[in-house]
């Protein structure tokens, strides 16, 4: 509550100020904690045309509440054929992908037998389903038919999916902590505590696994790796660097999930900008300061692809960072982090839309309505099937299929 209080005050504070980038900086604050009801400019609305490809529902359903409209970080995962999907109060429901029917669903209570509010996740791992939540536990279920295996306390709120590799569970804490987990026991193995900023946006990054290497971003603007086996420190970087006279304009955070590709880690910033780093020693290769992202990046072999703060679309050379495309037809529209498949990129928005583009030039394909509540989730892709996850729970299998 503390961070949160200073960001209302901050916004208080500097409500009357003339300077436009002070503004529009505020506008991307509020954005991201009343979900677009603040912006600066209006979501753009959506203009007819003639779509080139037309998009079916293959199945829907609904999984208890969502995140209630909170900023949470519950996303679809798939796994073992099937796809789990979690909501606010604990339910955690598994789905047949191809049907979507119901396969099992399983409600988490903590040792006082009260709802756990989960936060993060889930997460797959070895015959595992790991899910972080808001009251500062892990909570691990066996997928194949939602029994609880274990409970492991941490030091706050998990506001990331955890990651599972080589039996360990890596999950980050609101207050800066990596702490991993044995997958089978839960007993904690290892913990690195970070500080952060006292202004900060809310999120967190997943942290990425690459070889034996736990990459994770911070709020500070740094970069960092350590060893998966223990902790120990590899390398740290700056990715990102604070300008501007205030407090607010100075925000750089890394809640962006890195992907990486080749031995090159790519991360984007909040008002930092977006930059590759070299896996092994963090040397930076190169930064494009002019992005800004609190959403999501994706790639492909050739390409990044970023929607940034003010809902735009763009598409990046992965050699030099330098931006090809720009679809600004969707601005304000809070876009989901892009996913990739053949020659289309699809994002959900605030509006509970999904919207396919080409790949090429960022030119719109179709769309289609999903539910009335807003897609914050990066849409999924297995064999040409998209599978998106709302704020109220929404569920659902969509494919796009050529007139």
């Amino acid at each position: 509550m503390r961070r949160l209080t200073l960001v209302l005050i901050c916004l208080y504070l500097t409500a009357c100020a003339e300077d436009s980038s002070i503004k529009s900086t505020l506008a991307g604050v509020g954005d991201y904690f009343h979900g677009g009801a603040d912006n600066a400019e209006p979501p753009t609305e959506l203009m007819d045309y003639t779509p080139e490809v037309n998009v079916d529902i293959i199945w829907k359903e609904s999984v208890g509440v969502g995140a209630d409209e909170q900023s949470l970080k519950l996303v679809p995962a798939i796994g073992f054929g099937k796809i789990l999907a979690a909501d606010k109060d604990g339910l955690v429901e598994a789905h047949d992908l191809a049907t979507g029917n119901l396969l099992w669903e399983a409600e988490a209570q903590d040792d006082n037998e009260k709802e756990v509010h989960f936060s993060g996740g889930p997460g797959i791992g070895a015959g595992t389903v790991i899910l972080g939540s808001s009251d500062a536990e892990v909570v691990a279920l066996n997928i194949e038919n939602g029994a609880i295996l274990w409970k492991s306390r941490v030091s706050s709120e998990v506001l990331s999916v955890p990651v599972i590799a080589k039996g360990i569970v890596i999950v980050r804490t609101i207050d800066g902590a990596i702490v991993t987990l044995n997958e089978k026991t839960g007993q904690k193995l290892w913990s690195y505590e970070h500080n952060i900023p006292a202004l900060s946006v809310r999120g967190v990054s997943t942290p990425l696994i690459v070889e034996d290497k736990v990459i994770s971003g911070y709020d500070s603007g740094k970069l960092i790796a350590l060893r998966l086996e223990d902790g120990k420190y590899v390398w740290e970087t700056s990715v990102a660097m604070p300008s501007g006279r205030s407090e607010v304009e100075r925000l750089v955070d890394l809640d962006v999930d890195p992907v990486e590709v080749g031995g090159t880690i790519y991360v984007a910033s909040y008002q930092g900008g977006i930059s590759a780093v070299t896996q092994t020693n963090g040397e930076v290769q190169w930064r494009n300061p002019e992005v800004s992202s609190h959403t999501g990046l994706t790639k492909d072999f050739q390409y990044l692809y970023l929607s940034d703060s003010e809902g735009d679309l763009l598409q990046l050379d992965q050699q030099t960072g330098r931006s090809l495309w720009k679809q600004k037809e969707l601005h304000q529209r809070k876009l989901t982090a892009p996913a990739v498949y053949g020659s289309y990129v699809v994002v959900g928005d605030y509006d509970g839309y999904v919207h396919w583009l080409s790949n090429t030039d960022g030119r719109q394909l179709g769309r289609i309505h999903v539910t009335g509540s807003a897609i914050d989730a990066k849409p999924l892709v297995i064999d040409n099937t998209i599978y998106v996850y709302a704020k109220d729970g929404t569920l659902a299998a969509l494919r796009a299929n050529l007139p």
